[in-house]
Order: C-alpha cells, then sequence, then structure tokens
C-alpha cells in the first residue's frame, strides 16, 4: 500500500484528512489535492490500498488493506465506493464519507466551486408552440406533436392553419385537444375558422389587426394586437387602443423581423412600444428569427428571451419546423427560467445552469501531461486506456503510450506493440471509444472512457451496454472485481 503525505500552511484544526483512491489515480489526485490543501487550509495524506482502480473499491477491501495513522481525523473515499462507510466509521473510530466520483470534481466538493445548478424554477414567460399547417395533418399525428411540445415545455398549444384555406376541421382538432387538457391558441386571419376554435374552447388568437377588431372583439376571449405591416407602428397603437376601448384582452406584438430583413429596426419597436405602453401585455414571435436563421436556436433563444426578459414580454410564439430548431421549445424553456434568475438579481446568466451548452462543454478537465505519463508508467496491464487532449488522442496501456492527431495512425502504432494479440470486438470497442475520444476533442466536450458525453437539455447519451469495455486477458489485478459482480466464495478469507 502506497502513502503520500502533504500539508498545508495553516493546517485544517480539525486533523489530517486521508484520500483514499487506485493506484492509476494516485498521481492526477495528488496534484489536486496539492493546490486544494492550500487554498482550504489542511495537512493531508493518499493511501493506494492495493487496488489499481478506483472504480473497484468496496469497504469489506478497505477494512482489510487500509492503515491509517492516529493522525488522521477525516478519510474521504471515491464516489464510486461500494459498501456501507458507517461500517468502517465504527471500526477505525474516523469519519468515513464518500467524495465525487471524479477526483477533479473535489474543489466544489470543499466549496470552492458552485457544486450544483441554481434554483431555476421560477420564471414568468409563457411558451407558445406553434403546431404548422395543422389542418393539413391527421388528428393522430397533432396529438403526438402536442404532447411532445407540452412535454418540452409549451403552456399553450397553438394549432397554425394554412394561409389562404379556409379548413373546416378546426373545430375538431381544437376539441381534441381540449379534450386531453391541453390550452389552446388559433393562428388564423379567416374568420371561419377562428369561430370554430373559440367555439370548441381554444383561448387565444393569433393574431388581429385594425381591420379584425370589429368581428373579432364579439368573441370573448383574447387576442394578440399587430399592426397592419411591421413598419406601421401607429396602427399597432391603433389596434391597441381600440381593443382597450372595447375591453377585449390583448397582449401586443410589433412583430420581429429576421435577420437580414430589419432585424435590429423590429427589435427597437419593441423597445419603443414598451416605453409608450409600460402597461400592456406583449409577446414576440421568436420563430421568425430562429427558424429563418441557418445557426443552431439555443443561444439565439437565449437572446431573445433576455431581450423579452428585460422588456417584459411576458410570452413567446415558437415553432419546430426547421432542423435547427428541433429542441426550440425546451430551449426557450431553460432560457426563460435562466434570464428569469439572472435579471431578477442582476448577475451573469453564468455557472448557474447548463442545460444550453449542447455543442460543447461548460467545463472540461483533462489530465496533465505530468499526470499522463506517470499513469502510463504505473500500468502493468495490456487493458487500453483512452484520454482526449488539444494535442491529440491518447492511448496507453503497458506496452507503451501513444498520441497524436491522427487517430488511425495512433491505433496502428498501437496494435504493432501489443504484446497480447487484440481480437475483433476488442478493436471495435477501441475504435468506437476513439471516435468519441476524437468527436470531444474537436467539439471542446469532455471525454471519459466509457462514459457518457453530455449534451445538454437533450440529455447524456452513451452505449446501450453499461459494462461494454470488452477488457482483455489480465485486465484486473488479483481479488479485484468489475463493479456488480460478486465476489467469489474463495476471497472471503482474504
Amino acid at each position: 500500500m502506497s502513502v503520500m503525505t502533504g500539508g498545508s500552511s495553516e493546517p485544517d484544526r480539525s486533523g489530517v484528512i486521508l484520500f483514499v483512491t487506485g493506484r492509476l489515480a494516485e498521481a492526477g489526485l495528488s496534484e489536486v489535492v496539492r493546490s486544494l490543501s492550500q487554498k482550504v487550509g489542511f495537512d493531508w495524506e493518499i493511501q493506494v490500498p492495493g487496488i489499481q482502480v478506483a472504480a473497484l473499491m468496496h469497504t469489506r477491501l478497505l477494512r482489510q488493506r487500509l492503515r491509517p495513522s492516529g493522525r488522521i481525523r477525516r478519510v474521504i473515499v471515491p464516489g464510486w465506493c461500494q459498501g456501507n462507510l458507517n461500517e468502517l466509521t465504527q471500526h477505525f473510530g474516523i469519519p468515513f464519507e464518500r467524495g465525487p466520483k471524479d477526483y477533479r470534481d473535489l474543489p466544489g466538493f470543499f466549496g470552492l466551486e458552485s457544486g450544483g445548478r441554481a434554483d431555476l424554477n421560477d420564471h414568468d414567460m409563457q411558451i407558445i408552440a406553434e403546431i404548422n399547417h395543422a389542418t393539413r395533418l391527421r388528428l393522430e399525428e397533432i396529438l403526438i406533436q402536442a404532447q411532445v411540445l407540452a412535454d418540452a415545455g409549451a403552456d399553450i398549444i397553438d394549432v397554425g392553419c394554412v394561409p389562404g384555406e379556409s379548413s373546416g376541421r378546426v373545430s375538431e382538432i381544437v376539441q381534441a385537444l381540449k379534450e386531453r387538457s391541453f390550452r389552446v391558441s388559433i393562428d388564423s386571419f379567416d374568420p371561419s375558422e377562428v369561430r370554430q376554435a373559440v367555439q370548441a374552447g381554444a383561448e387565444l388568437i393569433l393574431s388581429c389587426r385594425v381591420s379584425d377588431v370589429g368581428w373579432m372583439a364579439d368573441l370573448g376571449v383574447e387576442v394578440v394586437a399587430i399592426p397592419e405591416t411591421p413598419e406601421d407602428t401607429a396602427s399597432l397603437d391603433q389596434v391597441a387602443d381600440e381593443l382597450t376601448r372595447r375591453g377585449v384582452p390583448f397582449r401586443a406584438d410589433p412583430i420581429i423581423e429576421p435577420v437580414g430583413m430589419g432585424f435590429l429596426r423590429s427589435l427597437q419597436r419593441y423597445v419603443d412600444f414598451r416605453q409608450r405602453h409600460p402597461q400592456v401585455a406583449m409577446m414576440m414571435g421568436v420563430g421568425n428569427v430562429t427558424e429563418l436563421a441557418e445557426v443552431d436556436s439555443a443561444g439565439v433563444n437565449l437572446l431573445l428571451a433576455a431581450v423579452c426578459q428585460e422588456l417584459r414580454i411576458g410570452s413567446v410564439l415558437t415553432t419546430q419546423v426547421a432542423s435547427w430548431c428541433r429542441t426550440a421549445v425546451a430551449e426557450l424553456d431553460a432560457a426563460r427560467r435562466l434570464v428569469c434568475h439572472a435579471v431578477r438579481r442582476h448577475i451573469p446568466a453564468k455557472h448557474l445552469d447548463d442545460s444550453l451548452v449542447m455543442l460543447r462543454d461548460a467545463r472540461v478537465r483533462m489530465e496533465s501531461d505530468a499526470a499522463l505519463r506517470a499513469l502510463a508508467a504505473a500500468l502493468k496491464d495490456p487493458a487500453y486506456r483512452i484520454f482526449s487532449r488539444p494535442d491529440g488522442v491518447h492511448l496507453m496501456n503497458r506496452d507503451g503510450h501513444w498520441a497524436g492527431e491522427d487517430v488511425f495512425a495512433v491505433f496502428a502504432e498501437a496494435l504493432q506493440n501489443a504484446a497480447t494479440p487484440v481480437d475483433a470486438a476488442h478493436a471495435f470497442y477501441l475504435g468506437y471509444e476513439m471516435a468519441r475520444a476524437e468527436l470531444a476533442r474537436h467539439l471542446g466536450k469532455q471525454y471519459v472512457q466509457d462514459g457518457p458525453l453530455r449534451w445538454g437539455l437533450i440529455g447524456d447519451w452513451e452505449p446501450s451496454t453499461g459494462a461494454h469495455a470488452r477488457p482483455m486477458p489480465g485486465d484486473q489485478a488479483p481479488g479485484e472485481r468489475k463493479p456488480g459482480e460478486q465476489k467469489p466464495e474463495k476471497d472471503s478469507r482474504e
């Protein structure tokens, strides 16, 4: 069992902290703990209880092999450690606790980083999600889309009609949505379609121009007031005044225009309208921007949500038609919570939640050159370890350490120097993992061998099999087992 000690200039009054790890993580852990001890102030030791991989650690093994000195007042084991820590606390008379699974997360464990997400439950923005050309879709397809949109965060399902057509299906569609407890709006200028929708239970009409006030005012539901043309701000004021006079509830939408077609001027119209009408409810059809700009929509939705939050625009309308907008509703749901939290507290929208960091990762932690060299020198088995770094993909086992930007060349060199033959199944596994490492390197994502890549709000993705590392002969040190593997009966005498 190896032991490493260190200390700070102002040691922790509670005594020495013992960190327990596997042999392969010892060098990297020591770097992190050394820096951490100087910031927090404690003396420390690291013990490796004769085990290669921290993920294989169990309390039974620690009870047999751990040798804490009399100076130890606290023991931190890896988050992977299996078993009841209370038994170790009672046996050694020292408090044992699980730390993070990745030792690089120890600063957060000691309170030097946020260590978690902010409480983002509050928001004051409504999401209206349109089903485009709904009157041309089968009812079953409409209901499926509505459920997907609602699950992603939509508050109201908008039945999008086809301009120039007058469908007799609107009543059927709205009624079916209402029967399933969806809140519904209707997007049409056609009086027949709008009346069908309102009679079936629609609560909002998109949209009402000056010329529509006469017949829409008698329907008894809220409308969205818009100008005759986006530039005609006077007509928007006129329809707002007329709806107010008639007692019709409404929200005003000055109409945002796509990039390249007056985007900045249209944003200014929202600012100007809010200054003229500080108490009027407002809406922004953000899909006009996200659908008509060929760019991943998450960042655009965040900025538009921030504009809405600062101008007190209480609702947004979006669609998920273009491929780059396929998660627009979920993005807006995350964005409305993030901007609400940031604007109310006057803080940057940073280190609060990383759901909208999808293409890249908010934080990428990598092994240092020294840690990689130490790890490569310590390997005693033929199992390959893979790391992703800016200088290339690293592949190592007891036979060598190979690295480079060309993963095919790295793999070929490793096979050429392999003392143990690599079968087809293991070659497939290595190729798959190296491809993931290469993808993470190019995108700036965190790569952990056999661990999932993170994709923000669309979730973490990993292969369907849990233990898919295809271990080679000699992967495990004597007495070690994979996580979840039952201990052989004969081991009980160790």
